[in-house]
């Protein structure tokens, strides 16, 4: 009897320091209690504290990890695969902010496949993205990493169209040098920093998210211009989307750009459910097409 209080005690006081019945896990993601333990027993998630008295115990942390692998369940991955990949991203989510984008979509999205591309065909695919996503978006946050500024100033006007209809835009550049204005901030990138040699666009928002980034392989100063390898990726996964935008964000912000820090206030909630739909996608591989196929590798010197 004494050791049953004394069992009950250690339960309350380990209660009051804030862990969470199964019942409270349970009723905080929506994951039904039996669930839970079968998820545990056969793949080892989520792993609870166990009380002298033998009844389980959770953290706070394993709230929105467990909310994760529900979320990528419901999107069709499989089981082991959601819990691995929602432990890798809670995991990540605490470490510091990447510095590239590319790194940091290779590290959290590995199932995204890298491709190396030309510079003329990266032009083709930005300008599709831009014409199919951030021209359409509504009120999207913007993003472009032009690594110099010679190839930033043919954009510039087009920019300045896209950013008039954004919630927030920004153009990272070794020397920016326009004074931004309509809603564009253009920032200096630090003479250290890793996207000098990125090559950047992302379009956050809710209904039309895409994000490419390519980083451009080393030692090709004798190679033409429009013939520079750069490993690439894009994706229209939401998460992906918003992963890449914090990245850019944190980055302005970092080097002095003022108005990054409500935009990183406004990105630091989950990003919207679903993908871009089918139709956009494909507007966006056929307008790539088109670009490639009617500029035999080259596009307008406006774009990106």
């Amino acid at each position: 009897m004494l050791r049953f209080t004394l069992n009950n005690m250690n339960d309350s006081f380990k209660f009051a320091q804030g862990l969470l019945t199964i019942g409270d896990l349970a009723e905080r993601t929506g994951v039904a209690p039996a669930t839970l333990r079968m998820w545990e027993q056969r793949h080892g998630f989520p792993v609870p504290e166990r009380l002298p008295s033998g009844h389980r115990r959770y953290r706070e942390t394993d709230v929105p990890v467990v909310s994760e692998v529900l979320r990528r369940r419901e999107d069709g991955t499989r089981l082991d695969v959601a819990i691995d990949r929602a432990v890798a991203q809670v995991r990540a989510e605490a470490e510091p902010a990447a510095a590239s984008v590319y790194a940091e979509l290779r590290r959290r999205h590995p199932a995204l496949q890298a491709h190396r591309l030309r510079k003329d065909t990266l032009k083709a695919l930005s300008w599709a993205i831009e014409d199919e996503f951030c021209a359409r978006a509504t009120r999207p946050h913007l993003f472009g990493a032009f690594q110099r500024a010679e190839f930033w100033r043919p954009a510039r006007p087009r920019w300045r169209e896209l950013a008039r209809v954004a919630r927030s835009a920004f153009v990272l550049v070794d020397e920016p040098g326009g004074g931004g204005g309509d809603g564009l901030t253009e920032v200096a990138l630090a003479p250290e920093s890793p996207m000098r040699r990125e090559w950047v666009v992302v379009c956050d928002s809710t209904e039309l998210p895409a994000a490419l980034s390519a980083w451009e392989l080393p030692g090709q100063d004798d190679v033409r211009d429009g013939d520079r390898l750069f490993e690439s990726v894009w994706t229209v996964d939401p998460a992906a989307v918003r992963d890449a935008a914090r990245v850019c964000a944190r980055t302005a912000q970092e080097v002095g750009a003022a108005e990054a820090a409500p935009v990183l206030f406004d990105l630091a909630g989950p990003a919207p459910g679903g993908v871009a739909d089918l139709a956009s996608v494909t507007t966006l591989f056929n307008r790539v097409v088109a670009y490639v196929d009617a500029a035999s590798g080259r596009v307008p010197e406006n774009a990106l």
